[in-house]
């Protein structure tokens, strides 16, 4: 799995037009699934998402997690980011999941937020979607569960 999480003030997708995941303080996360990907990797990075240290104390150092500070996560679907660019002018996709693997993956990863105690909105799997966000800081970092 790979996740692109980015710090932020506030975030909503959008699908057909409508609003459909919407947060204030928190995460969004772009979350990518490959072939060998199993249960144990969406518990790692969820894990590793929730106890991040990346929001500020009084100090403006990176001491909080998102449990800490009671932030609530926007989870958005992403093929894209197992996308190969090394040859050739097209992205070549065949890392990516195939979408039946991915999808029970990337709610079973969602469903692990939950039990957290997090909100977490999401996207819509396999939709196309607009995704807006206020990035705080602006932090951005990529996880990987290899």
């Amino acid at each position: 799995m790979r996740i692109v999480v980015q710090r932020s003030k506030e975030a909503k997708v959008t699908v057909d037009g409508s609003i459909i995941g919407k947060i204030e303080k928190g995460l969004v996360l772009l979350v990518g699934v490959t072939h060998g990907d199993k249960e144990e990797d969406a518990v790692y990075l969820a894990d590793k998402v929730a106890n991040l240290r990346i929001f500020e104390d009084e100090d403006d150092k990176m001491n909080f997690s998102l449990l800490d500070v009671g932030g609530e996560i926007l989870s958005v679907s992403q093929f894209t980011l197992y996308g190969d660019c090394r040859k050739g002018r097209r992205p070549n996709f065949m890392d990516a999941a195939r979408p039946e693997h991915a999808e029970q993956i990337y709610e079973g990863f969602n469903r692990i937020l939950r039990e957290k105690g997090i909100k977490v909105e999401t996207g819509k799997f396999g939709a196309m979607m607009d995704v807006q966000l206020t990035n705080d800081g602006p932090v951005t970092l990529i996880l990987e569960s290899k």
